[in-house]
C-alpha cells in the first residue's frame, strides 16, 4: 500500500515587488528630498531583500517536492522487485511463471495515490504494449493510461527512470522490466507521477506570499514615510531658517530638543549662527567705527591743504599737522585691523611661558614709555600656557595708559600673582582714579568716559579695547578696581592651565 505524504511549505518572509526608480529632477528646476531619497533606497533594498527570499523558499519547495516524488516512485519500484522476487500466485502457491499474471495480482493490491499511476505493461515496444491498471480517475488533463504514445516511449525506453515532457502536462516516472528466464523483456511495472497539483500549490504558497509581501511592503511605506519626516523634521527647520537668514537679520535661532545626531546638527548650526553674528557686528563694527574716527583727521588734511598758501613757514606747518594726522589715522587702521583679528581663531598662539621672566620683560620695556617711578611689584613664579607676545601687547598698552593719566615721578606699579586658580598681570598707577560711571565704558572702542583721569592723550580710544580683547583671546577678562592711596589698577584675570610653581633658579 501506498501512502503519500503531503510536502508542508515552510515559512517565508514576504516578497514585494520591484521598485520603479526615482524620477530624474532636473536640479535647475526640482529636488528630491531627503526624506524621499531615503524611502526609495529603503525600498529598494527591501524589494530586493524579499525578491531574493521568496525565490529561494519556492526553489526550496519546489526541491522538496522532486525528492518526495522521487522517494515514492523509489518506493513503488522496491516495493514491486521485492514481490516479484519472493511473492507467489495465490492460486498455485508457487512462484509466478507468467507475466500478465504477476502485474495483475501485484496491482490488485495496491492503492494509488490521488496523482499516482500504477500500470502494467505486456507486449514490445512498437507493437502498442497491452495495459494493465485499476480503474483510478486522475485529476490531470491527459492521463498516462489513456496516452498510447507516452506509453510506447516509456515501455522502449533503456531507462529505468526519467521525466516525459508533454503539452499536457509532465510526468515522471519509474519501471521495473519483467523477463522470462532467457528471454527478452516483454512486461514491465510503470510507476507515473503527475506534480502538476504540487506545483500548482507551490506556486499558490509563492502568490499569496507576494500579496502579503504587497500588504507589509504598503504598510512600511507609510511607516517609513512618518518615521523618516519626524526624524528629519529639524533638518527641514535649519533649512528654512537657513532660507531666512540675512545680513540684517542674524538672530533666529533653531530649537534644540534631545541629545541625539539631529540635536548635535542643530546645535551646531546655531553655534555658526552665532560666530557669523559676531562677525558681521564686528564687520559693521570696523565700517562705523571707521568711517567715524577717519572722518574727522581726513576734514583737517582736506581744509589745510586747500587754505594753504606759499609761504614757506605756512607749508612747513601744514606739512606737519597734515603728517601728524595720517600718522593718527595709521595707528586707528592699525588698532582697528588688531581688533578685527580678534575674532579669528588664531588671534593668540599658546605656549608654555616662565610667567615671572614674562613680568620682569614688560617691567623692563614699559620703564621707556615715561619718567615716572617705575616699579617692580611681584611677580608669579610659575609656567603658564599663554601668548607671550599679546600678553606683552596688552601690559605695555596698559602702562602706557597709566602714563597718560599720571604726571612724572609718580608711581607705576608692574607685577603678577595668583588669585586661586587664576593668574593676574597688573598695573597700578597713582593717578586720579577712574570715575564710577566710567568704568563701564572705557573698554568700549572710541569710548574715554565723560570725566577723563588727567591729560587727552593722542590715543582714539581703542587701547583699552585691544587689552579686552587679548584678555578674551586668553578665555579671560579685564579688572579694574582702585589702587590704595589712590589711582586705578588694571589687571588682565587669565584662567590658563599652568604647572606648579618651582624653583626660581
Amino acid at each position: 500500500m501506498t501512502t503519500t505524504t503531503t510536502a508542508k511549505a515552510p515559512e517565508t518572509t514576504d516578497r514585494a515587488t520591484t521598485t520603479a526608480p526615482a524620477p530624474t529632477a532636473d536640479t535647475g528646476r526640482r529636488r528630491v528630498s531627503a526624506r524621499v531619497r531615503i524611502l526609495l533606497w529603503l525600498l529598494l533594498v527591501m524589494a530586493l531583500a524579499l525578491a531574493a527570499v521568496a525565490m529561494t523558499t519556492r526553489s526550496f519547495l519546489l526541491r522538496d517536492v522532486d525528492h518526495r516524488i522521487n522517494r515514492l516512485l523509489t518506493q513503488e519500484t522496491g516495493e514491486f522487485a521485492n514481490f516479484e522476487e519472493r511473492g507467489g500466485d495465490p492460486r498455485t502457491g508457487r512462484p509466478f511463471t507468467d507475466a500478465d499474471r504477476l502485474l495483475t495480482v501485484f496491482l490488485e493490491r495496491q492503492y494509488p495515490d490521488a496523482d499516482e499511476e500504477l500500470i502494467g505493461l505486456v507486449g514490445r515496444a512498437g507493437t502498442g504494449p497491452r495495459q494493465i491498471r485499476q480503474p483510478h480517475d486522475l485529476p490531470v488533463a491527459l492521463p498516462l493510461h489513456e496516452d498510447p504514445a507516452a506509453r510506447a516511449r516509456i515501455f522502449g525506453s533503456p531507462d529505468s527512470s526519467g521525466v516525459l515532457d508533454r503539452p499536457q502536462g509532465e510526468i515522471r516516472w519509474a519501471k521495473v522490466t519483467v523477463a522470462q528466464p532467457g528471454r527478452a523483456p516483454d512486461a514491465a511495472f510503470v510507476v507515473a507521477f503527475h506534480p502538476e497539483r504540487e506545483q500548482a500549490r507551490v506556486n499558490s504558497v509563492f502568490r499569496t506570499l507576494l500579496v502579503i509581501s504587497g500588504v507589509a511592503l504598503l504598510l512600511t511605506v507609510g511607516i517609513a514615510w512618518a518615521v523618516a519626516g519626524r526624524i528629519l523634521k529639524p533638518v527641514r527647520v535649519v533649512r528654512t531658517a537657513a532660507a531666512q537668514l540675512t545680513e540684517q537679520d542674524l538672530t533666529r535661532r533653531i530649537p534644540v530638543h534631545g541629545h541625539d545626531d539631529i540635536a548635535a546638527l542643530a546645535e551646531t548650526f546655531n553655534g555658526m549662527l552665532d560666530r557669523l553674528e559676531r562677525a558681521f557686528a564686528a564687520q559693521r563694527e570696523f565700517v562705523d567705527d571707521a568711517g567715524h574716527e577717519l572722518r574727522t583727521p581726513i576734514t583737517i588734511v582736506r581744509g589745510h591743504l586747500e587754505v594753504m598758501g606759499d609761504d614757506p613757514a605756512e607749508r612747513d606747518e601744514t606739512v606737519r599737522l597734515v603728517t601728524d594726522e595720517l600718522d593718527r589715522m595709521s595707528r586707528i587702521v592699525e588698532d582697528l585691523l588688531l581688533l578685527a583679528k580678534a575674532e579669528r581663531p588664531d588671534f593668540v598662539s599658546p605656549e608654555p611661558v616662565q610667567v615671572a621672566e614674562l613680568t620682569a620683560d614688560v617691567y623692563v620695556k614699559a620703564r621707556t614709555l615715561g619718567e615716572r617711578d617705575w616699579r617692580l611689584d611681584g611677580v608669579a613664579d610659575l609656567e603658564a600656557e599663554l601668548d607671550p607676545q599679546r600678553i606683552t601687547q596688552a601690559m605695555v598698552q596698559l602702562a602706557q595708559n597709566a602714563v597718560q593719566h599720571t604726571t612724572p615721578g609718580r608711581t607705576i606699579r608692574i607685577g603678577s600673582r595668583t588669585d586661586g586658580p587664576d593668574l593676574e598681570l597688573y598695573v597700578a598707577d597713582s593717578g586720579p582714579g577712574v570715575q564710577p560711571q566710567d568704568a563701564e565704558v572705557i573698554f568700549e572702542r572710541f569710548r574715554r568716559g565723560t570725566a577723563r583721569r588727567g591729560a587727552r592723550g593722542s590715543g582714539a580710544g581703542l587701547g583699552l579695547s585691544i587689552v579686552k580683547a587679548i584678555a578674551e583671546g586668553h578665555r579671560g577678562r579685564v579688572r579694574l578696581h582702585g589702587t590704595p592711596g589712590g589711582g586705578a589698577t588694571f589687571a588682565l584675570v587669565l584662567n590658563t592651565p599652568r604647572a606648579p610653581e618651582g624653583d626660581p633658579s
